[in-house]
């Protein structure tokens, strides 16, 4: 019974945020805005050269909305970067807020930056210790496999945990202490704010949940490890 519980919040943390965040942005992306003279690309151009980020390129892509701190470039879905809409103008503020971040060598983007990009070598060393651990144990005659077993799941698991949690002030700071701003500053009207407003907070809430995902799994994989 605890774990048929388990299971259902975790589907529920996992895929119910998943579904409202996508509820809310597709609300927003279907009329364009009458009072933006530009696409959601052309938009995210002109904050960044207002910034006098001109070195930071903006481009379509297919893999999702991003920005990408090792090739300087603000990436943007197809529907954003072409579509006039409110979501395609919010999420251009907030990936453009990466930017600002990025320029300002703010600590806690530069540590998850950092991190994410060595979590895959995690995630392989720590499948390594899994797979290898009683060999490991009956080679450095370790008294336990548990701690092994611990290390590689922290490696696999945990770390994904820390950057989630990383994660989550980096992208509010992006949306609410950068994007925000911007957006209220004369780019938007009155009626418009809490448009904006809803689309930044369904982003953030994706964070909250993911990271309470992954602490559950993380908490999961420890429960197995110790039997």
């Amino acid at each position: 019974m605890i774990y048929l519980l388990f299971g259902v919040v975790f589907l529920l943390l996992v895929y119910a945020p998943q579904w409202w965040v996508q509820w809310v942005l597709n609300r927003y992306n279907h009329r364009p805005e009458q009072n933006f003279p530009g696409n959601g690309g052309e938009f995210a151009r002109h904050l960044l050269d207002r910034y006098q980020l001109n070195q930071i390129k903006v481009e379509a892509t297919n893999l999702g909305d991003h920005y990408d701190p090792i090739n300087y470039t603000v990436r943007l879905t197809a529907d954003k970067f072409e579509g006039r809409t409110m979501t395609a103008i919010t999420v251009a503020a907030h990936e453009c807020g990466h930017a600002l971040q990025h320029a300002a060598a703010e600590p806690m983007f530069l540590w998850r930056t950092r991190l994410a990009y060595s979590a895959v070598w995690a995630q392989r060393f720590g499948s390594f210790l899994l797979f290898a651990a009683p060999v490991l144990v009956i080679l450095f005659r370790l008294p336990s496999i548990a701690i092994i077993n611990i290390a590689g799941a922290f490696l696999m698991i945990g770390f994904a945990v820390v950057i989630q949690l990383l994660t989550l002030p980096v992208e509010i700071d992006a949306s609410f202490n950068k994007a925000m701003p911007i957006l209220e500053s004369g780019y938007l009207t009155q009626k418009q704010i809490p448009a904006a407003r809803s689309i930044l907070r369904a982003a953030a809430w994706t964070y909250v949940a993911g990271s309470l995902a992954s602490l559950l799994n993380f908490w999961r994989w420890l429960a197995v490890l110790r039997r």
